[in-house]
């Protein structure tokens, strides 16, 4: 059995379009059927359920991406870039002539406000949008505003306005601790670009992140590309699993979840096989980051990575979490092939009663009642949306009014990453006037369309993930920093995937599904004892899934640890037998595909340290009532709403009423493994 996971990546926003009634896209007998089920879902579940067509609108003018009228035509992206280039400079001159104050970090943020609105909508478009025009323009754009990011990092005059009102410690103790942090965190950002250095050495360290957004981008791309191979060296009878070009079959993904054992072992040997032009790139990305971070002071770059973050130093991360989970029994064995038929968890058994209006109709009431926040399905406007596919929600509370929108591009495209994730494309902030910038979010997942007689119908896996990523757009949409700088996901990595990891246990909680959960057919629940099954049988692989985590995360810190006189595929086969119960595969390497490398680059551990700290808020503070009103609004209140702008273990020991300990979080992942007997009990008895 061939088998790699990868954590889900974070993330980015939701979208959501027109529909026609379903009866009009089916026979009469299917459609009736069909129909009687949904006119009991709710608005937002049938706008999902609902197959979206395209409509010829020659009345409304095109407003542009995401409401960005110059984006209306690829051009318009030369216009937003030059328009915050200038407007940068602008700011650069104010900073530099105001008096050290709050309004020295007002003057930042709205400097990084400026340049992360266009940057972070280009470098979500460069990927997602299916025309190639579109793709390479934003591209340029992200390349021209990073240079501009990192020429304004090595900016002396800049830093010394700021380093002014550091050092001022009258004035700097006087200002609230949200703006007192968000300098601290602009000081840093300037430390770790080598600030400090001769004006030569400043100029390399520029040089060499202007080389390293070009390695990252070729990296990420390449990441997803298919590997080819000539159909007459497959047999035949799989050939349909795959994508065919004419002689030729393409493999774009490890086909996990396809039931057949080949299929499953040719995607892996085909679409892991060694790219030699892709192995130069990783490797030269990974000597760059090591001459930046010895240029600016650091013993390795996950020296320079961790600083800052819940884990603090490679060290802490490296030997003291990850090596204390490797001795805790069961997690070190050697795998074996192992069983499972008696949990009965075939996927096409769960997925009638997950379709994916049934799921988003879940989300809005669980946030409806942890949060008073409720999904509204909006038609997108002439030409705000990148394809027909795109839905967009816009998420209101009860009393405080609308809080922001997700755009969500759920179904698969050839043209699409396949990696399920969220963007920010505008972060929230309090504005001059009183008012509040409204964050934007996308959540990308590959879902399959729905057909002519089912809506569109997920996995348990899919559902999950789809709770994840949604854990990451209401992160988002929650806070309500006064600084940009600092919104939603805008925190440090390891703690960034808290609210996320925190939604999969909701995900398999039968008192929350048991709330959506039915068959689009019949409208029947989902037997608990179902639920149950599904959530043993992760268990059943559990110890093997965080072993690889494990694997993962010290594979990256090596990786981005002294540099060795080796190949990345020599270092990966040697911690592999170090470090993980399955066998090396010939001819493979999947750290060619393993894009988190670039985002998570020292920091993939996160996913470990973040689900410690999940399953810690979720069983003390979830478990017993995982709807109560009074627990989601600490919890919003204590996590959600600070974003990056309050040192992260303070928000847990705020929520936990405690600050963990190593042990408690290793002690938090290994307790997630223990079986539920009462499973067995219900299994048996059924």
């Amino acid at each position: 059995i061939f088998f790699f996971f990868w954590g889900g990546g974070m993330g980015f926003r939701a979208v959501m379009s027109v529909y026609r009634p379903l009866v009009c896209l089916l026979s009469h007998a299917t459609a009736a059927r069909v129909w009687r089920t949904v006119t009991t879902w709710s608005p937002v579940a049938a706008a999902f359920n609902a197959r979206v067509h395209r409509r010829l609108d020659l009345f409304h003018q095109n407003v542009g991406l995401f409401g960005v009228p110059e984006l209306s035509s690829v051009g318009g992206f030369e216009v937003v870039q030059d328009r915050a280039l200038q407007e940068t400079q602008q700011l650069v001159e104010q900073a530099c002539r105001c008096p050290p104050g709050v309004q020295t970090v007002e003057i930042f943020d709205k400097l990084s406000d400026s340049l992360c609105r266009v940057a972070d909508m280009a470098d979500f478009i460069k990927v997602a949008h299916p025309d190639p025009s579109y793709r390479e323009a934003s591209e340029r754009t992200c390349i021209n505003i990073g240079t501009m990011v990192e020429r304004l990092n090595t900016n002396v005059d800049l830093c010394k306005s700021l380093k002014d009102l550091l050092d001022n410690e009258e004035i700097f103790s006087k200002l609230d601790p949200e703006t007192r942090r968000v300098a601290e965190l602009f000081l840093f950002d300037f430390e770790i670009s080598g600030i400090h250095l001769d004006k030569k050495k400043r100029k390399e360290a520029v040089n060499l992140n202007v080389k390293l957004l070009d390695l990252s981008n070729q990296f990420l791309m390449s990441c997803h590309m298919p590997n080819r191979i000539e159909k007459r060296a497959l047999p035949e009878h799989i050939h349909q699993h795959f994508t065919k070009d004419g002689n030729y079959i393409q493999i774009g993904g490890l086909n996990a979840d396809a039931p057949d054992d080949l299929v499953r072992e040719v995607a892996y040997k085909v679409f892991l096989y060694p790219n030699e032009n892709v192995m130069h790139i990783l490797e030269e990305l990974l000597s760059c980051r090591d001459k930046l971070a010895r240029l600016v002071g650091y013993e390795s770059y996950a020296h320079r990575a961790l600083k800052g973050t819940m884990a603090k130093s490679p060290e802490i991360d490296n030997f003291a979490l990850t090596n204390n989970l490797r001795i805790k029994p069961g997690l070190n064995l050697p795998l074996g092939v192992i069983r499972a038929e008696r949990f009965n968890i075939e996927p096409s058994l769960y997925s009638p009663y997950f379709s994916l209006g049934a799921c988003m109709e879940g989300l809005n009431g669980l946030f409806t009642q942890l949060y008073g926040v409720s999904l509204l399905a909006e038609q997108p406007s002439v030409g705000e949306v990148w394809s027909e596919d795109v839905r967009k929600l816009a998420v209101v509370h009860e009393t405080e009014g609308l809080l922001g929108y997700i755009y969500c591009d759920f179904f698969y495209r050839p043209d699409k990453p396949h990696q399920d994730c969220h963007f920010t494309i505008r972060g929230g902030r309090q504005l001059e006037d009183g008012q509040y910038q409204l964050p934007i979010v996308v959540l990308m997942l590959n879902l399959p369309h729905p057909t002519q007689s089912a809506p569109t119908l997920l996995s348990p896996g899919m559902m999950e993930n789809l709770f994840h990523e949604m854990g990451h757009a209401m992160h988002s949409m929650l806070g309500r920093t006064r600084y940009q700088h600092v919104t939603g996901t805008r925190c440090v990595t390891d703690f960034a995937e808290v609210p996320s990891i925190l939604m999969e246990y909701f995900a398999t909680d039968y008192r929350v599904i048991s709330q959506f959960a039915r068959h689009y057919q019949t409208g029947q629940p989902l037997p608990q004892s179902m639920v149950a099954r599904l959530c043993e049988s992760k268990k059943v692989c559990g110890a093997a899934d965080t072993q690889l985590q494990v694997f993962y995360a010290i594979m990256d810190q090596v990786y981005h640890g002294k540099p060795q006189n080796r190949s990345t595929t020599d270092i990966m086969i040697d911690m592999q037998k170090k470090y993980y119960g399955l066998p090396y595969v010939t001819n493979t390497a999947w750290q060619l595909r393993f894009s988190h490398l670039v985002g998570y680059g020292a920091k993939y551990y996160s996913y470990l340290m973040s689900r410690a700290v999940a399953s810690m808020v979720w069983k003390q503070c979830f478990y017993k009532d995982p709807l109560n009103r009074e627990t989601g609004e600490r919890y919003r209140r204590e996590m959600l709403a600070h974003g990056g702008g309050k040192e992260p273990m303070l928000m847990v020991e705020g929520m936990l009423q405690k600050r963990p300990s190593i042990e408690d979080f290793v002690n938090a992942l290994v307790s997630d493994l223990e079986p539920d007997f009462e499973t067995f009990i219900m299994d048996s008895e059924g």
